[in-house]
């Protein structure tokens, strides 16, 4: 997920009631809900470093569990040598229910970028498996709504505080309401929603506690997050067998989330030899809620020397442990062979997107340096 809304589910855990256990609790859980992306950095190294190493080390067991001393430690530290050196009155932090927090907002972490189809590899570094929820997009305002309603209602009591707010609600809610494929429902829910927001600033503790409403705003994102699920569990196998009868013969079906849309999934039928691509709205009734949404593309189960060589190449040793349902075009030409490679959960096209490369090789499968103006990155 997007580090908005892990920073906002920590905030949230906060106004639940666990910020009372201890100072700087708040700000622990926010910082630990968001501490395993410092693997972030490796985005400066290339596209192909951050596949390779994003969601792995930083993400997995080992990690998860060295992670809570960690930041108790810095917490500590900052309390004892910054904060209470500033003001020596202050209540000093206690080590045991940082500790606490620091393992429930590290934890949180990794459970929210399992819910989408990205993956993340919760075993490393003893297993490097992928693993997948499929169930919300990687940018979900709905998450943002829920997990920041507390917040907005305790944090929103400064001019710049509020004005921030303001503007994150104008940017969440341009993404909700301006692109067409949003239906008018989920527009109207989202307006209903942010308007329960803003009553709920403007009247304040007068008439619900903020704890009280992060209570019931963590009701609301549990059922959310089950309502997605169970809708996934339901689009796939109708997905399946209206496929099946119409010829296509499918080995299972991977239903993911669209962006903002909870009405509507994008499930990717794997065939023997195709990939089929279908879209569930649960708006419409009878069959016509299920339609092909793209052109099939092909899938090569046991990919052949040209596509493993390719695959083998230096600068895409991150590009081919993520893949999981990749698509190929092998073009002959006057040097020997053009690979595009990509996968389908993130472009369609065999022409760029999250995932996308090209590798070209001679008549020996040997590496041929990047021609000037084509594309070998993803």
């Amino acid at each position: 997920m997007d580090n908005l809304a892990h920073s906002l589910v920590g905030a949230w855990m906060a106004e639940a009631g666990l910020k009372r256990y201890t100072p700087l609790a708040t700000a622990t859980l926010v910082i630990g809900a968001n501490l395993p992306d410092v693997d972030g950095l490796v985005t400066f190294a290339g596209s192909d470093a951050s596949l390779y190493w994003r969601r792995g080390w930083t993400h997995g067991v080992l990690a998860l569990a060295l992670w809570p001393f960690v930041l108790t430690g810095l917490m500590l530290l900052w309390d004892r040598h910054v904060r209470r050196r500033r003001d020596p009155t202050l209540a000093p932090a206690r080590a045991g229910p940082l500790l606490g927090l620091s393992t429930l907002a590290i934890l949180s972490h990794p459970a929210l970028d399992w819910l989408n189809t990205y993956g993340v590899r919760l075993l490393m570094p003893f297993d490097g498996t992928w693993f997948y929820g499929d169930t919300l997009f990687i940018v979900d305002p709905w998450v943002w709504l829920l997990a920041g309603a507390a917040v907005v209602m305790a944090d929103a009591r400064t001019r710049k505080s509020m004005a921030g707010w303001w503007v994150l609600g104008l940017a969440t809610t341009a993404l909700v309401t301006i692109p067409p494929f949003v239906p008018w429902p989920a527009k109207v829910l989202w307006g209903v929603g942010l308007a329960a927001v803003l009553w709920l600033r403007w009247k304040g503790t007068r008439v619900l506690s903020t704890q009280r409403v992060a209570t019931v705003c963590g009701v609301g994102l549990v059922l959310y997050l089950g309502a997605i699920l169970l809708g996934s569990q339901v689009a796939a196998p109708r997905a399946k067998a209206w496929l099946t009868a119409q010829g296509y013969p499918v080995e299972r079906v991977i239903a993911g989330p669209v962006p903002a849309n909870p009405f509507v999934r994008d499930l990717i039928a794997v065939g023997p030899d195709r990939y089929h691509f279908v879209r569930a709205d649960f708006l419409r009734g009878g069959e016509a809620h299920l339609q092909r949404s793209d052109p099939s593309l092909p899938r090569e189960p046991n990919p052949g020397p040209v596509i493993q060589a390719a695959l083998a190449a230096p600068h895409l040793r991150g590009l081919a442990h993520w893949l999981r349902l990749p698509t190929y075009e092998v073009t002959e030409t006057e040097a020997g062979w053009r690979v595009a490679i990509n996968d389908v959960r993130y472009s369609r096209s065999l022409s760029g997107g999250l995932g996308f490369a090209v590798v070209e090789l001679d008549k020996s499968l040997r590496l041929l340096p990047p021609r000037r103006g084509s594309d070998h990155e993803h």
